[in-house]
């Protein structure tokens, strides 16, 4: 039997992404709902557009529908509701705010309570095979040391509104595991895609790259601390195979993976190697980060560097994930994280290309 899809956040890139992917390794489908804002009716339209003056998705399979994950019944009409519960076969929930910046109430509205939402859904789906959920690596919060794929409850604290509502949105997930098998995702720092650097998130080293553009012309460039913290980057393209391959296996029903950097590198050797490449310079002195946080709490400083104050965070906590239920299931497949460094080059170019014409459109493929 033909499978069908339902996926929330499109037209985020990773929804994008993963649609495109199911074309590309060819699995037997029916139909592929995305469902999406009303609000972004015309980007997700225009994502329809693209995808017919290309040879990857075939359109004919593709619906777009309105709905909203805040709402009963996922914003869907009765009959529209009861179809798709029919219909459906993978559900994967990828809305939510990521902003690390967003405030607790805009992100408890739509990470937790439309994480609730849609798991009160999906507990009536009639023929559902898999319940794949996008939860996040940092979950962790504050915690440090190792973290295992089976690690949730914790009260270490959290960086951010994000990670606490993502935190809190898991557990809701992790309570419903008996009702529907679920398979829960969580990456850590996503950026672009291996071959091409193409990305529509600019966030985690992307930051560094924002902030050397605007010192680039600085006659020496500092250290920032010591930068002993391993910062786990993963790449679209192995968080994308990995998550359709796990979300196909029987055996990764019910399982967390923790789609994260075997042997990440730390933040000194990230930021030197992007100094190098970008700025052409080499740090020549170290600025303490307690006089290095001071600049980012001035909202327009900030704001002329293209940095958020939160991610100061993500190259000080030093947490070590730990990937064994992902390496195991993954090991008999081509799916693994490459080494940053064999791809960091492709990424930086990207940005270069958009940073000159943000209108500019390369192929993911």
């Amino acid at each position: 039997m033909p499978n069908t899809y339902l996926f929330t956040g499109f037209p985020g890139y990773l929804a994008t992404s993963l649609v495109e992917d199911l074309f590309k390794i060819g699995i037997t489908m029916e139909k592929i709902y995305l469902l999406h804002l009303p609000q972004t009716e015309g980007q997700a339209k225009k994502q329809l557009e693209i995808w017919n003056d290309g040879d990857i998705v075939d359109t004919r399979k593709v619906e777009l529908i309105h709905g909203d994950i805040t709402k009963s019944d996922i914003g869907l009409p009765s009959s529209v509701s009861q179809k798709l519960q029919q219909e459906v076969t993978h559900f994967y929930h990828l809305a939510a705010l990521y902003d690390l910046a967003v405030s607790l109430l805009p992100a408890w509205e739509v990470n937790v309570q439309g994480t609730r939402q849609v798991n009160r859904w999906v507990t009536h789906c009639l023929n559902l095979d898999r319940y794949i959920y996008f939860s996040t690596a940092y979950v962790s919060g504050k915690r440090t040391g190792r973290i295992y794929e089976t690690d949730l409850v914790h009260g270490e604290g959290f960086k951010n509104h994000y990670e606490y509502t993502k935190y809190e949105a898991e557990l809701l997930v992790d309570r419903m595991r008996h009702k529907v098998p679920t398979t829960i995702i969580r990456p850590g720092i996503v950026v672009g895609h291996t071959k091409t650097g193409v990305t529509a998130k600019f966030d985690g080293p992307y930051f560094l790259l924002n902030m050397l553009e605007v010192m680039k012309h600085s006659p020496i460039l500092p250290f920032f601390g010591k930068g002993q913290v391993k910062v786990n980057i993963v790449p679209q393209d192995y968080v994308i195979a990995a998550t359709n391959h796990l979300a196909h296996q029987p055996g990764s029903a019910d399982h967390t993976y923790h789609l994260t950097d075997p042997d990440p590198y730390d933040a000194r050797s990230i930021y030197e190697y992007l100094c190098q490449v970008y700025a052409h310079k080499i740090p020549r002195f170290t600025v303490p980060i307690p006089l290095a946080r001071q600049p980012l709490r001035i909202r327009a400083l900030r704001k002329s560097l293209g940095i958020q104050k939160q991610a100061l965070e993500y190259f000080l906590s030093g947490a070590d994930y730990i990937s064994t239920q992902t390496q195991m299931d993954l090991r008999k497949t081509n799916i693994y994280c490459p080494d940053l460094f064999t791809y960091i080059d492709n990424l930086v170019d990207y940005y270069k290309v958009k940073k000159e014409d943000p209108n500019k459109h390369i192929s993911l493929f």
